[in-house]
């Protein structure tokens, strides 16, 4: 039996991934306030949604993991690695994410996640 159960996989991923895209998310926001956009509703709507959604999936992640007391322990970090630490029923599963992976990753779900807001927008 693994340590991680397969199905909290996304949930430990979750923790890592949806709170650099609200940091994203913020920066992105005040960029479109303060820049020099013409038209600056339909960005700042789009963020906004995409802001709401992330929130609502890092909250059913939290509530996931408090149900099934797991954690999710940021380790060390350096120019190439960062390190978490996964708990479940008193395992720790150490596991090092390349930060470029991080960084693409955190880009391909930000994708998803500002189309999704901009098709709630559109409904």
């Amino acid at each position: 039996m693994p340590l991680i159960p397969s199905e909290a996989l996304p949930h430990f991923e979750n923790l890592i991934y949806l709170p650099m895209l609200l940091i994203i998310l913020e920066r992105d926001k005040k960029a479109f306030e303060t820049g020099p956009f013409k038209l600056k509703r339909p960005y700042l709507a789009m963020v906004a949604e995409a802001e709401k959604l992330v929130q609502k999936d890092l909250k059913e992640s939290r509530l996931y993991m408090r149900r099934r007391s797991m954690k999710l322990i940021k380790g060390d970090r350096d120019d190439l690695f960062t390190e978490y630490v996964f708990i479940h029923e008193g395992y720790e599963d150490r596991r090092r994410y390349l930060n470029v992976r991080l960084r693409n990753r955190s880009e391909e779900l930000l994708g998803v996640y500002l189309t999704m807001g901009d098709r709630a927008i559109c409904m």
